[in-house]
């Protein structure tokens, strides 16, 4: 694998990523940085966006990795047609965000290279309902089985069993091969990229764990689930209840948190750490990242976007890059 170079996606063109990208470049952050940095978008786009948003950097346009330097903006452009700078977001995009990405992951699979940012897409637009999210998106693309998505904080971090799914879906999903098998995919990660044997606490799906029916998933799925990984030695304990566990008390124990279903366990983690926080996809052939945030549509181009998830993308990715 080649360790200092991340390939950066910009995603759905119409979004805060661009801004929130442009500020990370302006910091003190991007002159620490440890790797190559290389975008994967148009050109064009991103100068009207920097005019707009009044930044001014150089670009090093390559058409081969080897060409990228250190300290310096490399781009690799893809063709996209465009009016504004910023627009609504629509389905116009599409065509240039699926481009995008698979560039990238051309250049991942040739170069050998293990560390991918992406910008926010639009579920609506881009995904529509063929995938959840884009840790399903990207899982499909690269023909990962059941792709995990982390959200990591170096202080705690969550799983969510099901991602974006409507409530009345998620009962039905809770199934013990689905919490072994990304437990298992968790706790494989945290020893080989972060050198850490993670305690790991999974939350009950019911109330108070508890339902006054004779079945409920706690007995037929999570406890089972979570006596097979006890046997495989993997740290885990629990279930608990999600209205109690969120305590300082309780979160210093752990590492990892595995919930039932998307919110809850992001509303929790959001509210602990706001944007030091980024999705990271478990399971694949490299690392994914994702800052914390969607495409924002109400803050585009107004220049007031929190950077912190993006930060922490790639202190992330540096941390990792000896691994």
């Amino acid at each position: 694998m080649n360790f200092n170079k991340i390939l950066v996606v910009l995603g759905e063109p119409n979004s805060v990523f661009s801004e929130v990208l442009f500020k990370y470049f302006n910091s003190k952050n991007f002159k620490k940085n440890k790797s190559i940095i290389i975008i994967v978008g148009n050109k064009k786009l991103i100068f009207k966006q920097m005019g707009k948003l009044r930044y001014d950097f150089k670009i090093n346009q390559i058409n081969s990795i080897d060409k990228a330097k250190k300290q310096v903006i490399n781009l690799i452009d893809i063709d996209y047609k465009f009016k504004k700078p910023f627009s609504k977001i629509s389905s116009s995009s599409n065509k240039y965000i699926e481009n995008s990405f698979k560039k990238a992951l051309q250049l991942i699979k040739i170069n050998k290279i293990s560390k991918l940012i992406n910008g926010p897409v639009s579920k609506k637009y881009f995904l529509k309902k063929k995938f959840p999210g884009i840790t399903e998106y990207v899982g499909f693309k690269t023909n990962t089985n059941n792709p995990v998505m982390l959200i990591y904080n170096e202080k705690l971090s969550v799983v969510p069993l099901t991602t974006h799914i409507p409530l009345k879906n998620v009962a039905k999903l809770i199934k013990k091969k689905k919490i072994i098998d990304n437990i298992i995919k968790v706790d494989l990660f945290y020893k080989l990229k972060l050198k850490k044997i993670p305690k790991i606490a999974i939350l009950g799906l019911n109330p108070h764990c508890e339902t006054t029916d004779k079945i409920s998933e706690e007995k037929t799925e999570i406890i089972p689930a979570i006596n097979y990984l006890k046997k495989k030695k993997i740290k885990i304990s629990g279930p608990f209840s999600a209205d109690t566990f969120f305590l300082k008390k309780n979160i210093k124990e752990f590492d990892v948190v595995v919930g039932m279903y998307h919110d809850q366990v992001l509303t929790p983690i959001k509210t602990l750490f706001k944007f030091k926080a980024i999705n990271v996809t478990v399971g694949l052939p490299f690392v994914k990242v994702t800052p914390d945030h969607g495409p924002n549509q109400e803050m585009i181009g107004k220049n007031t976007s929190d950077p912190s998830s993006i930060i922490y993308a790639f202190k992330f990715l540096n941390k990792i890059n000896d691994f």
